[in-house]
C-alpha cells in the first residue's frame, strides 16, 4: 500500500509504503506522542495475539519445558528470549519485595549473625571487618543492609550457571548444546521468581486481611512447602519436554535438580553475605 513519502527515523532509507522496507519502522504519527498513544502500544504488546510477552509466561507456566524447547529449534519470533524472560520475572520479583517488605535473598545482617546455618562464621567475619573499618555494630549494620539488596538485584544471575552446568551433567545423552542447558535454567528461575513472588505476596494479603500473615511460622511452612512442591513439579515437566526424561531416571535427575536449588538459594545469600561485607 502506498502513501506519502517519508523517511525512516531508524535507518533514513526513503519508502511510500507504511512500513520501511530496510528495517521494518513505521512513521511516527501524532498519537504515538500522546499519553493515549502509550497506553495503546502497551495494550497492543500485552493482549493481542503476537504479544510475546503473556505468550511466554504462559508457555512457562502452563508447559514448562516448550520454551527450551523452542529455544533449541529455533522458534524466535512467537517468545522471549531466555534472557528476556528471566529479566521480566526479576523484575517483578523485587516489585513485589519492594511492595510488602519481605526480603527472600536479602537477607539483613541481623539474620546472618543469628539465624543463618553459617552465622557462627559470620559473626567472627563481621567482626574482624568491624575492627578493620573502626566502627560499631549499629552503624553498619544499616549500610550493609542497604547494599545487600542492591546486591541481591544484581548478582541473582550468578544461580543459574550451576543449574546449567548440573543440567548438562544429568542429561549429557541427550546430546544438547550448553547454550540449551543455560536456556533451561534461565527459564526454570524466571518460573522460580514468578513463585516467588507470589510467596511474597501472599502473606502481605493475608495479613492485609487481618491474618497472621508471614509472622506466623506455620504459614511459612506451608508457603515454603508450597514453593518446593511448584518446584520439583515445574523441573518434572520441564526435564520431559526439553530432554525426552522418562521413568525412575527421570524422578533421581528431578531430585537431583531440587536438591541442588535448595542449596544454591542458600548458597547464594552467603556469597551475597561475603561479597556485600568485602565492599561496605
Amino acid at each position: 500500500m502506498t502513501r506519502a513519502p517519508w523517511t525512516c527515523p531508524s535507518c533514513g532509507n526513503e519508502a511510500s509504503t507504511n512500513f520501511c522496507a530496510e528495517c521494518g519502522e513505521r512513521p511516527l504519527t501524532s498519537r504515538d506522542l500522546t499519553l493515549r498513544g502509550l497506553l495503546d502500544q502497551l495494550g497492543s504488546q500485552l493482549t493481542n495475539a503476537d504479544g510475546r510477552l503473556l505468550r511466554s509466561f504462559r508457555a512457562l507456566l502452563a508447559r514448562p519445558g516448550e520454551l527450551t524447547v523452542a529455544f533449541r529449534s529455533g522458534k524466535r519470533k512467537p517468545f522471549m528470549s531466555p534472557v528476556q524472560i528471566f529479566l521480566v520475572s526479576n523484575v517483578l520479583f523485587f516489585a513485589a519485595q519492594s511492595l510488602t517488605g519481605i526480603k527472600v535473598f536479602s537477607t539483613p545482617l541481623e539474620s546472618h549473625l543469628h539465624r543463618q546455618d553459617w552465622s557462627a562464621l559470620a559473626t567472627r567475619m563481621v567482626d574482624r571487618r568491624l575492627a578493620a573499618l573502626g566502627t560499631t555494630l549499629d552503624r553498619y549494620a544499616p549500610i550493609f543492609d542497604r547494599a545487600v539488596a542492591l546486591h541481591a538485584k544484581s548478582w541473582i544471575v550468578l544461580m543459574v550457571l550451576p543449574v546449567a552446568v548440573l543440567a548438562w551433567l544429568l542429561f549429557r545423552r541427550a546430546d544438547r548444546p550448553f547454550a540449551v542447558h543455560v536456556a533451561f535454567s534461565l527459564h526454570f528461575y524466571a518460573f522460580f521468581l514468578l513463585c516467588a513472588s507470589v510467596a511474597t505476596l501472599l502473606p502481605f494479603v493475608v495479613r492485609a486481611l487481618g491474618g497472621e500473615g508471614v509472622d506466623s511460622e506455620r504459614f511459612d511452612q506451608v508457603l515454603s512447602l508450597a514453593l518446593l512442591a511448584a518446584t520439583v513439579a515445574y523441573l518434572y515437566l520441564a526435564v520431559g519436554r526439553a530432554y525426552g526424561a522418562r521413568g525412575w531416571r527421570r524422578a533421581l535427575q528431578v531430585g537431583a535438580l531440587a536438591t541442588a536449588v535448595a542449596a544454591i538459594v542458600l548458597g547464594y545469600r552467603f556469597v551475597l553475605f561475603a561479597i556485600t561485607l568485602a565492599t561496605t
